[in-house]
């Protein structure tokens, strides 16, 4: 399984009520988004939490990662020494990442001394506790090595975690820009702003190979401590396609505080993708991953595969009504056969991968209806059939808007005449993408 969620935060204490002492209101925006976040991460119900955070150790040359099986800290230094926090350490996890690091001769592992929580990983638990406690978490620190570094060590980490198959939320913890107000901490210079309209355009866009591209002079006037963070992040999330949203941003102490989540596709795309992946490259048929949800592994539905290569249609095909075992080989059986048997199309090649798009529609069980008044081709998906000759057409597709052009369209797919009496069923999806 890989990591099932992602988020940007700001850390100020500030925005600790037991350390703002009612001054937190001034960024009021900012902890109404973390506790939405909060909330999204509960549902999630992650086995650990990766946090990032650019005010543990940090090396010039190496990537501290949790190196203690507790972990503990407080915001005593903030005058508020009852917020306090304990937290397990995910040691299997960090040493699957340390092994990788050592493979690939990359500096990063659990060197360096024994430390208590820093503010900037304890924001973040401050109002993820508040609603889930049932997990473990790793810390990982910065380093001064470049941008690019900082993207490989979060694709390590995104291998060791699918190595170990564990449901991990990671949380980049940092802030923007320090230097936007001149009654602020820091003062004011021009690349403060500028700075923070970039970063907002590129995270809120899901663009993470453009982190690596950000003039360091501009980063340093800026006094961000949040880039490389976000960094880490990216490379975790490389070459996924990602729901982005955008949750605030907020400078009215002078710093910039911004709240983004990037959920990955899910783990029915991710499925269908590595079996293409793997069938195209290797010619080999994977075996169906035994940590997959319980629904992939035990139910039993009908399931259609759709491949896009830039916007068109590369390969289609599915089951209306269960055939194996599971979800889960519905999935695989198809996405090879969506890939390289579609009629319409020859065979998927390896250069295409990069540029495909995958959905997976899970159907419900097909039901008879008496007129195309129970029909609503944004809804539902439509079966007809006459005699031996039937056709599907799924609903949602982009200029289908009506009733009527379904099942035009249905008929042609099946070879059934536009004046011939046809048997109808409805379906509805629950599409991945």
């Amino acid at each position: 399984m890989s990591v099932i969620g992602t988020f940007a935060v700001p850390h100020p204490p500030l925005i600790i009520p037991e350390v703002g002492k009612g001054n937190e209101k001034v960024v009021e925006k900012t902890i109404e988004s973390y506790k939405k976040l909060a909330k999204e991460i509960a549902k999630l119900k992650p086995e650990t939490i990766i946090i990032s955070s650019p005010h543990t150790v940090c090396f010039k040359d190496y990537f501290y990662i949790s190196s203690t099986p507790i972990m503990k800290g407080s915001f005593e230094d903030f005058d508020a020494p009852n917020v306090s926090f304990e937290e397990k350490i995910d040691e299997e996890l960090v040493l699957e990442i340390e092994k990788i690091s050592k493979k690939e001769n990359f500096a990063a592992g659990r060197i360096g001394r024994d430390i208590e929580l820093d503010h900037g990983t304890m924001v973040p638990l401050y109002f993820i506790r508040n609603e889930y406690k049932n997990c473990k978490i790793i810390v990982v620190g910065l380093s001064g090595l470049s941008l690019k570094k900082h993207y490989e060590f979060g694709k390590i980490i995104d291998r060791a975690i699918d190595n170990l198959g564990r449901k991990v939320v990671f949380v980049a913890s940092g802030d923007l820009s320090h230097k936007l107000q001149e009654d602020g901490p820091y003062g004011f210079i021009k690349e403060g702003p500028i700075y923070d309209d970039m970063i907002q355009k590129t995270l809120t866009n899901a663009k993470f190979e453009e982190l690596l591209e950000y003039d360091l002079d501009l980063l340093e006037k800026c006094a961000e401590c949040g880039h490389p963070s976000f960094t880490i992040m990216g490379g975790l999330l490389d070459k996924r396609k990602v729901k982005p949203t955008f949750y605030s941003h907020e400078d009215a102490t002078g710093v910039g505080y911004g709240i983004w989540s990037f959920y990955p596709n899910d783990e029915y795309v991710k499925l269908a993708k590595d079996t293409i992946y793997t069938y195209i490259k290797e010619n080999k048929k994977i075996e169906i991953p035994s940590n997959l949800k319980d629904e992939l592994l035990k139910d039993r539905k009908g399931v259609f595969v759709s491949i896009h290569e830039k916007g068109n249609l590369r390969g289609c095909i599915g089951t209306y009504l269960p055939v194996h075992r599971c979800i889960a080989e519905e999935i695989i059986e198809n996405a090879i056969l969506a890939s390289t048997e579609d009629p319409r199309f020859s065979k998927i090649k390896e250069e295409e991968l990069e540029d495909l798009d995958i959905n997976v529609d899970v159907l419900t069980t097909p039901e008879y209806i008496l007129s195309i008044g129970e029909l609503d081709p944004k809804k539902y998906g439509v079966i007809v059939r006459n005699g031996f000759r039937s056709g599907l057409l799924l609903p949602d597709i982009e200029g289908v808007d009506t009733v009527e052009d379904q099942i035009a369209i249905a008929k042609e797919k099946a070879n059934i005449r536009e004046d011939e009496n046809v048997i109808l069923k409805k379906f509805e999806v629950v599409r991945h993408k």
